[in-house]
């Protein structure tokens, strides 16, 4: 009898092994080469137990799907953090995906590449990861109108990159709506200097400050967002959501915006933020409005 037990136990945590296995499914997102080098010869290496990637040149999306039955039919492509010059993977990926998994979302980390100066390169990826998506939207799932993307800091300026720079021939890359945590968006006086330097390089021209200063870039065909930060974030100014809210409502773009009272800056999933339930609720809620106006 009791080896008929620990048979049982043994099958049992075998099936739930396998079942979390096949939750996720990690694809190289670039068939062949991307169109671009980034020039980073070292090593890809994790760091601060895994939570923290450095010398991305191989870039993947790591697709986490709900169960059918729970499925809204919504995906979202996430871009973690880092300043351009590594990914904050755990906080700002594993674990909003999975979160997102649970709320019936499809969701898709992407580990994009480091642009080591190389202003295209990030966007390359990000457009790339939503083709991949729509292209795919049948056997995942999802609508293909239903397709968003998050970002965190420097993967928020990604992602609002995203949704005003995006193409329209062939499958279009532009996605339906954006989630932007604590983002950069500005290149100007309000910018992150990390992100600014790791993208733009050294001495960038006025042309690429204006570029890749997003919310001069707003139009009417920007995607609706949400913006979550703090009000005492001084890693990246509060001023950069501001001025990209701004410029949604400016052009008759549905935008909504919470500022929490404190937490600075890069709090992502953790649960030490103070509102962290809170903020969850909120983008919960947010996300039904978004699956029902789709």
């Amino acid at each position: 009898m009791i080896n008929t037990r620990r048979l049982l136990v043994a099958s049992t945590l075998l099936l739930f092994t396998c079942v979390n296995m096949n939750a996720q499914k990690t694809v190289k997102l670039w068939s062949a080469n991307p169109p671009t080098s980034n020039e980073i010869t070292e090593a890809e290496k994790y760091e601060r137990d895994g939570g923290w990637v450095i010398n991305v040149s191989s870039p993947e999306l790591s697709i986490y799907q709900p169960d059918k039955e729970k499925s809204a039919g919504l995906a979202v492509v996430i871009c973690p953090g880092g300043g351009y010059a590594g990914l904050a993977i755990e906080h700002e990926g594993v674990q909003f995906a999975q979160w997102l998994s649970g709320q019936g979302i499809t969701a898709a980390i992407l580990k994009y590449r480091m642009p080591n100066k190389h202003k295209e390169i990030p966007l390359d990826d990000a457009q790339q990861a939503i083709r991949y998506m729509r292209e795919h939207a049948g056997e995942l799932g999802i609508g293909v109108n239903k397709i968003g993307i998050a970002g965190f800091s420097a993967g928020g300026h990604l992602a609002a990159t995203a949704s005003t720079h995006y193409a329209i021939e062939g499958t279009s890359t532009r996605p339906d709506f954006s989630i932007l945590f604590y983002p950069v968006i500005t290149m100007e006086v309000a910018t992150h200097g990390g992100s600014k330097l790791n993208l733009l390089g050294d001495k960038p021209s006025v042309t690429d400050v204006h570029t890749f200063s997003n919310e001069k870039q707003v139009n009417v065909n920007t995607p609706p967002a949400i913006l979550l930060l703090s009000d005492d974030d001084k890693a990246v100014p509060p001023a950069n959501s501001i001025l990209y809210y701004d410029a949604l409502k400016h052009n008759d773009v549905p935008a909504t915006m919470y500022i929490f009272p404190e937490g600075g800056h890069g709090w992502g999933m953790r649960e030490n933020f103070k509102y962290h339930t809170q903020m969850l609720d909120l983008l919960a809620m947010w996300l039904k409005d978004i699956q029902n106006k789709q």
